[in-house]
């Protein structure tokens, strides 16, 4: 059995990390090559590094600051923000990232995901969708969480499978930071209708909720920020109590 994935994560604004609620009250939090050393050394799976204001500025993501990071890590790093083109994924990945995150620049280009998958294949290309529950419709937010495109979230998630994406990370705004629990409702809908690996994002407040998630198929890793951050939580004490649960994981 595939081993589940514990997956911290680090939206970094102006250099630093942040965390907010909702996508929203963004507050500081740390360095984030503080925080990456950090995490390489409690036995996270693997990283996210988010520049979470490169696609609403318009600019290419902070490079130095990937590199300082990725110097820090000998664990998986997943890598976005301002990826809008095929140049952007040979960027970010001379620049230690081991796979490309793309949000809003597929959502305006959906061929960007077919074109990184083609270079570098699929298992490289990860879709992220930032979520967000509009009346009776889930709809993907671009931009941060800042523009509701419209687009519903199961068509797209169904367009970038066929397009090539190798894996999904799903933002659910809804629950982003509440720490109430992970989106299980919108997690199960996406498992239904995607043959992909998910890795869920948005909720995470205690162990048990992970015990709860990983319940659920084709879960194949849970992604948190504060809980980590502000050591809720600590990676080795949530492995064990995982394995206790026979949840598989790597201890």
């Amino acid at each position: 059995m595939i081993s589940k994935r514990i997956i911290p994560c680090l939206d970094v604004r102006d250099g630093r990390v942040v965390k907010g609620v909702n996508f929203a009250g963004l507050k500081d939090v740390n360095d984030p090559v503080t925080l990456a050393k950090f995490y390489n050394e409690q036995g996270a799976d693997e990283l996210v590094f988010y520049d979470i204001t490169a696609s609403s500025e318009g600019r290419g993501l902070f490079t130095d600051i990937l590199q300082a990071v990725a110097s820090e890590v000998f664990i998986p790093l997943t890598v976005g923000g301002g990826i809008n083109e095929v140049q952007d994924f040979e960027r970010v990945l001379n620049c230690g990232a081991d796979k490309v995150s793309v949000n809003s620049g597929a959502i305006r280009q959906p061929k960007l995901i077919e074109a990184g998958a083609k270079r570098y294949g699929s298992q490289c290309v990860v879709l992220s969708v930032d979520i967000r529950r509009v009346g009776n419709a889930w709809h993907v937010f671009a931009k941060g969480g800042r523009e509701d495109t419209g687009l519903d979230a199961l068509e797209w998630i169904r367009q970038g499978e066929a397009l090539g994406a190798g894996e999904l990370v799903i933002n659910s705004m809804d629950t982003d930071g509440v720490k109430k629990g992970f989106d299980l409702e919108l997690l199960r809908a996406i498992s239904d209708i995607s043959s992909l690996p998910i890795v869920a994002s948005g909720g995470a407040g205690k162990a048990e909720d992970f015990i709860e998630l990983f319940q659920l198929p084709k879960i194949e890793a849970g992604l948190a920020a504060s809980i980590f951050h502000y050591g809720e939580v600590k990676i080795p004490d949530l492995k064990a109590q995982l394995a206790k649960e026979q949840i598989p994981v790597r201890l």
